[in-house]
């Protein structure tokens, strides 16, 4: 990811390299669960299904989305930095709103970069946003170590130097 990121003009992001049903996500806001998870408010109801398991396994359940790529040009040379934008202004946009209402950077975001399992083997990409607790194993355990997709750790704080 970090090559990616390197190889990638990313001056200029801003909210308007959001697509229009992400940014009403970030519009809407975080809420708390039952549970204490914090929870981006406009993707809580589209969540089905019993209890889950832990706090992070909650968070990342609601908070977790395949970026829209669909109005993408096919080739990577092309798709990447739109869709490495998209990510990254989404990620970006939700983190500072999450500081201004928690008060505090504990949130993390994930995104990934991957071909699909397909035939057509296009550049896909998945954000969710979670708060690393000290009592339950991290989102992605051995960050470093992902080798089937380019992947990033992203916090409020990497934001401020993109913005």
């Amino acid at each position: 990811m970090r090559d990616i990121l390197r190889a990638t003009d990313i001056t200029g992001l801003s909210d308007q390299d959001i697509p229009p049903p992400f940014r009403e996500v970030v519009e809407r806001g975080w809420s708390v669960t039952a549970a204490g998870g914090r929870v981006l408010a406009g993707l809580r109801s589209a969540v089905t299904g019993g209890p889950c398991l832990d706090r992070l396994a909650e968070e990342a359940t609601v908070n977790g989305r395949g970026m829209t790529d669909y109005d993408l040009p096919s080739a990577p040379r092309e798709r990447t930095p739109l869709l490495l934008r998209r990510c990254l202004a989404y990620v970006c946009a939700c983190l500072r709103e999450a500081r201004e209402e928690f008060g505090d950077t504990q949130v993390k975001a994930y995104f990934s970069l991957s071909f699909a399992d397909t035939d057509e083997g296009l550049l896909t990409s998945n954000v969710t946003f979670c708060t690393p607790l000290p009592d339950v194993r991290p989102y992605i355990p051995g960050l470093e170590d992902v080798t089937d997709a380019a992947v990033a750790e992203v916090s409020a704080e990497d934001c401020s130097v993109w913005l």
